[in-house]
């Protein structure tokens, strides 16, 4: 249909019974993390088949070692139209501490909060059973105006996203043939304000090291040995401190191999959005920027490589004094990798110039924290460009292609597993509370969130 008036119309006739419908999803506790909440999880997975078979997608729910996970599928109206698959979870996180919650987390309920801004309350009522059935409601709404869908959809609901997706590679590969689609819908992300929406187009991937340094055979007294015995800990923190050199860049060899430069359009829109080291990093009571010289925050948050030490311990930490010479150190280090780093060699190289700063009575063990590789949406890409403009006709403001400073593994998994890219686009805020207590989901979210989904597949 080009004109989409009726089919949007339609969305906002069914809110009051879209919104009863995440309700009853939402009153499902489906804690994954904790095996008490076993068949509650399994409802929501039969919920969510029941749902959908009703909107006459072809779903089932499929066994894994952990959670289920739902499967539907739906033909487009026309034979030529895209295959797309769209991802969201069913469970949710734990609602400890339950004393500081406002209301039953799994008791949901429109809550006016003043400024004529009302909210959803509950747990999962943003991360992402009110995100997914955003996705949901607005194929309801296309089917009862338009009697088909305008692209061919593939639909995953994982059941084990908030306990680490134990069951989700194994499946994503032995479902391969079933699942790749020419791209990925996500609708696990956030807008960038209430009345901005946002496009994740960049996702930072990740490396993990721990490392130990051993030296004496045993702790050493330091007047007796100081000055002649080797410190683990100086060795260390040696190594720690030249892995950036003065200008704040990344002094591994081949570190920067695959790090393209920030197109300079991409950037001035960065800017327009009100973001400085002032801003940013005044809410945590810090001001200057400690990256690369001469990149705003969002740069180097988005679109920068970084090497951080997360942990260090060794020797005596307990209360008073003992003066020791500790016999290892131990430090744990991480990398947000872009463009095309590869993990494996920012490893090895990792590995390398450690090795290189250890003298030769002493040794160093690694332990690797897993690696992921970024995920780079092309900014002109046709699929960006055209979700880019759907969003902009919904929302108040026009959308903006953001980044992602942390990762998500989904979307380096469907690259992996299924080569394809991912499309995140969420409806999500900064104060919706996930993880915590009270959290909750604009219900201005949840309604435009359902048009915007219409109006995006209809672009696709």
């Amino acid at each position: 249909m080009t004109d989409l008036s009726p089919i949007l119309e339609q969305a906002d006739k069914n809110l009051t019974a879209s919104l009863e419908r995440l309700f009853e999803l939402v009153r499902i506790p489906s804690i994954s993390t904790d095996p008490a909440y076993k068949a509650e999880c399994r409802k929501a997975g039969e919920w969510l088949v029941a749902e959908l078979n009703g909107l006459g997608f072809t779903a089932s729910l499929r066994d894994t070692p952990g959670h289920p996970m739902v499967v539907a599928h739906h033909e487009a109206g026309r034979p030529d139209a895209p295959h797309v698959l769209f991802y969201g979870h069913y469970d949710v996180q734990p609602v400890d501490p339950i004393e500081l919650w406002e209301n039953d987390p799994f008791d949901p309920k429109v809550k006016d909060i003043g400024n004529g801004r009302k909210v959803l309350t509950g747990r999962g009522t943003s991360d992402d059973k009110g995100q997914l059935m955003t996705f949901v409601e607005a194929c309801r709404a296309y089917k009862e105006v338009a009697g088909s869908l305008p692209v061919r959809i593939t639909i995953l609901f994982e059941g084990e996203e908030e306990s680490g997706s134990p069951s989700l590679k194994p499946f994503l590969e032995a479902n391969a043939d079933e699942l790749k689609a020419e791209f990925a819908l996500v609708c696990d992300t956030s807008m960038w304000d209430t009345q901005t929406p946002a496009i994740a187009a960049t996702l930072r991937g990740l490396v993990g090291e721990e490392i130990t340094v051993f030296a004496a055979d045993r702790d050493l007294h330091s007047g007796l040995f100081g000055g002649a015995a080797a410190n683990p800990i100086h060795i260390l923190t040696t190594a720690l401190a030249g892995l950036r050199d003065e200008t704040g860049r990344v002094t591994l060899p081949g570190f920067y191999d695959g790090v393209e430069e920030t197109p300079e359009n991409i950037k001035a829109s960065w800017e327009t959005l009100g973001r400085d080291a002032k801003t940013f990093l005044g809410e945590v009571g810090l001001s200057e920027p400690s990256g690369e010289k001469g990149r705003s925050v969002l740069e180097l948050t988005w679109a920068r490589p970084t090497c951080e030490v997360n942990g260090i311990w060794g020797g005596y930490t307990g209360e008073g004094f003992k003066t020791v010479i500790a016999a290892q150190a131990s430090a744990k280090v991480s990398f947000r990798l872009v463009g095309e780093q590869d993990p494996d060699k920012i490893r090895e190289s990792f590995r390398a110039y450690i090795r290189s700063k250890i003298p030769s009575d002493c040794r160093v063990e690694f332990q690797e924290h897993g690696a992921s590789p970024a995920i780079q949406l092309s900014y002109d890409s046709p699929v960006l460009t055209k979700a880019k403009a759907a969003l902009s006709d919904e929302w108040p403001k026009p959308a903006v292609v953001v980044g992602m400073g942390g990762s998500i593994p989904i979307v380096g998994d469907f690259q992996t597993y299924l080569g394809m890219d991912s499309l995140l686009v969420g409806y999500g805020l900064i104060d919706d509370r996930i993880h915590s207590p009270n959290e909750k989901y604009d219900l201005n979210s949840f309604h435009k969130g359902i048009r915007s989904w219409i109006r995006i597949l209809a672009a696709l």
